[in-house]
C-alpha cells in the first residue's frame, strides 16, 4: 500500500521565506551527496574562503516576525572547519549607505586583499512596480565580515534594465563581474576590472532557455575557473580565462542559485536553494497519479502544464521532467520520496511511503 501525507500549496503563499538553503559536499563538484538543511527562511546565498581557513556565506534572510531587523535583510554565517558546522546567522550592517537607497539584496562575497568585499543589488530610491532600470550593483567593504563600509557609486549599472543576482571573482589578476541579462537565453553580462570597483563591459556570456546564469563563480585552481548556475539541475562551466567557456555539465543536484566553495583538501562545499516548504490549504478535488515502488496512488492535484520533481528525503533529486497526461510511472524504490508538483499559478507537494 502506497500512504500519502499530501499538501497544496498556492502561489500567492509562495515566496523566498518558504524555502531553505541546503548544503551539500562533493569530491568532483559534479556528483553531491545528500545534502541537509542549512537555514530556514532563506535565499540567495554566497559562500567565499576568507583568510585562508575561514568560510563566510551571505543570503537573504526572511526571519520572523516581519519588519524586524532580520526580515528580508542580508545576514551572515561563519564556519571555522571547511563547512562542517557553522554560527548562528548575524544581520549585516551597510555603515554610510544613502538614506534613500533600497536595502541591499542578492549579495556576493569576494576576498579583497585581506578584507571582505560584498556587491549587491540596491537603488537610488524605490523602484516602482516591483524591479526597474534604477536597480544596479553596488559594493560595501568590511574588516570583520558584519559591518560593511559603503563604496560610492554603482559597480555595473544599465541605464534601461534592472541589473540582479550578480556575481563577482577576483581570477587570473582580474575582477570578473556577471549578472543574468534577463531570460536565461539571453545570457549574461560580463565586465572586468583591476580594482573591483570600476568595471569595463567585455562580451556577453552566451546561454539557451534551460541554462540561466543565476549562480556563482568558484576558482577550481590557478588556471580554471567554474561558474554554478540554475536550470532544470544546477549546472557548471569551466573556463581558462573567464571570457570562454566550456558546455554546460549538469549535476546531480535539483535547486536554485548555486554557490561553491573549496575545502582545503579539494572537495566541493555547494550551498543553494532548496525545494519550497509545503504550506497547507484545502484541496481542490483534482487529480495526479503517481507509482512509487509499483504501487499506484492517487494525488488530489491538477497536473495540467506543470512539472515534477522526485527527492529524496534527504534532499537528492532523483528524477523530473514535465508531466505527460495525468500521471508519472518512474520511480523504483522502498524509501520514502518527495513529490513536487509545479505549475505557473500553484505548486503541490506530497509525501510517498512505499
Amino acid at each position: 500500500m502506497l500512504v500519502i501525507d499530501t499538501v497544496h500549496t498556492s502561489a500567492q503563499q509562495n515566496g523566498p521565506w518558504n524555502s531553505p538553503l541546503r548544503i551539500a559536499w562533493s569530491n568532483d563538484g559534479r556528483t553531491f551527496g545528500a545534502s541537509e538543511i542549512y537555514q530556514d527562511s532563506a535565499g540567495v546565498p554566497s559562500v567565499a574562503r576568507w583568510r585562508g581557513d575561514t568560510f563566510v556565506c551571505a543570503f537573504q534572510w526572511f526571519r520572523e516576525p516581519r519588519g524586524t531587523s532580520s526580515w528580508d535583510r542580508v545576514a551572515v554565517k561563519f564556519s571555522y572547519n571547511d563547512g562542517m558546522t557553522w554560527t548562528e546567522p548575524t544581520p549585516i550592517v551597510v555603515r554610510g549607505i544613502p538614506a534613500q537607497y533600497q536595502r541591499p539584496f542578492d549579495p556576493t562575497l569576494v576576498e579583497a586583499g585581506g578584507r571582505l568585499r560584498m556587491y549587491f543589488s540596491s537603488s537610488d530610491g524605490m523602484p516602482m512596480g516591483g524591479l526597474s532600470d534604477i536597480v544596479n550593483t553596488y559594493s560595501a567593504i568590511s574588516d570583520d565580515g558584519v559591518t560593511y563600509e559603503f563604496e560610492p557609486g554603482a559597480r555595473f549599472d544599465m541605464p534601461n534594465r534592472p541589473v540582479i543576482d550578480p556575481a563577482v571573482i577576483f581570477f587570473r589578476n582580474k575582477w570578473h563581474f556577471s549578472a543574468p541579462i534577463g531570460a536565461p537565453q539571453e545570457g549574461a553580462y560580463h565586465s572586468v576590472s583591476s580594482n573591483g570597483l570600476l568595471f569595463e563591459p567585455r562580451p556577453p556570456y552566451p546561454s539557451d532557455n534551460t541554462h540561466n546564469w543565476t549562480g556563482n563563480f568558484v576558482v577550481v585552481h590557478d588556471t580554471a575557473l567554474r561558474f554554478y548556475g540554475s536550470g532544470p539541475s544546477l549546472w557548471y562551466k569551466e573556463s581558462a580565462d573567464a571570457e570562454s567557456w566550456g558546455p554546460f555539465v549538469p549535476t546531480n543536484v535539483m535547486g536554485g542559485d548555486p554557490s561553491v566553495v573549496r575545502t582545503r583538501d579539494g572537495r566541493y562545499v555547494m550551498i543553494y536553494v532548496g525545494p519550497r516548504y509545503p504550506t497547507a490549504v484545502p484541496a481542490d478535488g483534482r487529480e495526479f497519479v503517481v507509482c512509487v515502488a509499483g504501487q499506484w496512488a492517487t494525488v488530489p492535484f491538477d497536473p495540467s502544464n506543470s512539472n515534477y520533481f522526485l527527492y529524496s528525503l534527504q534532499g537528492q533529486c532523483i528524477a523530473h521532467g514535465v508531466v505527460n497526461g495525468n500521471s508519472v510511472d518512474a520511480i523504483v524504490s522502498t524509501q520514502p520520496i518527495l513529490l513536487m508538483l509545479q505549475t505557473e499559478s500553484a505548486s503541490h507537494v506530497a509525501l510517498l511511503i512505499p
